[in-house]
């Protein structure tokens, strides 16, 4: 990472990276460049983010795709196991909440 990539990003001591000065994870601002959004419609987005910013972190990424591109895929495995374990220690008050949305679209028609 060089001076200009410190200006825009950040990686926090628990690996993840942000939008530097922000809350934002840079991951965000790459899913919606990846969805297709312009980088006006991503600054209008995120607020905290200017127009400059997202030109950052776009640079940013493209500049590191292969290995961004690998994080990305990392951190979507780990919310998937997180997301898997979640509905197991929970799966009661998951079926119940399902049950209650069920009623509700049926009493809805």
């Amino acid at each position: 990472m060089n001076n200009v990539d410190a200006k825009y990003v950040v990686q926090t001591p628990e690996g993840g990276w942000r939008v530097n000065g922000t809350r934002v994870s840079i991951d965000s601002v790459v899913h919606a460049y990846r969805d297709g959004l312009a980088p006006e419609a991503i600054a209008a987005e995120f607020p905290s983010l200017t127009l400059e910013m997202v030109h950052g972190v776009i640079a940013f990424y493209l500049r590191n795709r292969e290995a961004f591109d690998r994080y990305l895929m990392e951190q979507s495995t780990r919310w998937e196991q997180l997301r898997a374990r979640s509905e197991q220690a929970n799966s009661d008050l998951i079926a119940n909440l399902r049950s209650r949305a069920q009623k509700v679209e049926r009493a809805e028609e």
